[in-house]
This record gives structure tokens, sequence and C-alpha cells, in this order.
């Protein structure tokens, strides 16, 4: 009995080392390739290759100038609505199983985010300039 427990443990052994083994090619592979790509490849710098590259057109301002927050909170609006739209699809499909309980919590979820719409449309959120 405990023969058959060493052989077995010994063929655990040899199928970890055979992972172990592939890991270490795999590493050595990739290691390689790494190392050709960067000797086979051409390394010529200029002024134009390390200019910022937005739609072909030069900078106007400072490029690390912070955006103005009014753009995520456009962005934010956004995807709220666009997760409203989200919520709004699946319910329509199955409304007539719902009943008037679904009916009643849809209209507080809408309620509620027309309400936020209105407190960002007061506040000019929804201004893009």
């Amino acid at each position: 009995m405990t023969l058959g427990l060493l052989q077995q443990e010994i063929a655990y052994g040899t199928l970890y080392l055979y992972v172990g083994i592939s890991m270490l090619l795999i590493s050595g592979f990739i290691a390689f390739v790494l190392v050709l790509a960067r000797l086979l490849s051409p390394s010529s710098s200029s002024a134009t290759k390390g200019q910022n590259y937005e739609t072909g057109e030069s900078t106007v301002t400072d490029p690390w100038r912070p955006f103005p927050v009014r753009y995520y909170i456009f962005a934010l609006l956004f995807l709220i609505f666009d997760v409203e739209a989200a919520f709004l699809f699946p319910w329509a499909v199955v409304y007539g199983e719902l009943g008037l309980y679904g009916f009643v919590q849809m209209v507080i979820f809408v309620f509620i985010l027309t309400v936020g719409l209105v407190y960002e449309w007061k506040k000019g959120a929804l201004k893009w300039v």
C-alpha cells in the first residue's frame, strides 16, 4: 500500500516538474522575443517623433492643464441616463407580468431621476460651454 502511495506522489512530482519546465521555457521564449524585437527595431528619434499627435493639429494650450469639472459631470449624467434606459427596456418587455407593483416601482425610479435631472439643469451642469 505504501509503495502505491509513493508512486502516486512521484507521479504528482513529475507533473509539477513538467509545469515548472513549461513555465521556464515560456518565460525564456518571451524574454528572447522581447530582446530580439529591441535589437531589430529601428530606433531613430527626432523632434517630430517626440511631439504629441492629436488629430493632426498642433497643440494650442498646455496639454497638462486639467479639464474643467463640467465635462466629467456631463459624462456622468450621460452614464446615469444610459443606465436608466437599460432599466426601462427590460421593464417595458415584462410590463404586463409586473402589474401595479412594477408600475409604481418604475414611476418612483423615473421620478427620482427626473428630480436629479431638474436639479442638474437648474445648476447649469447641462450647459456645454
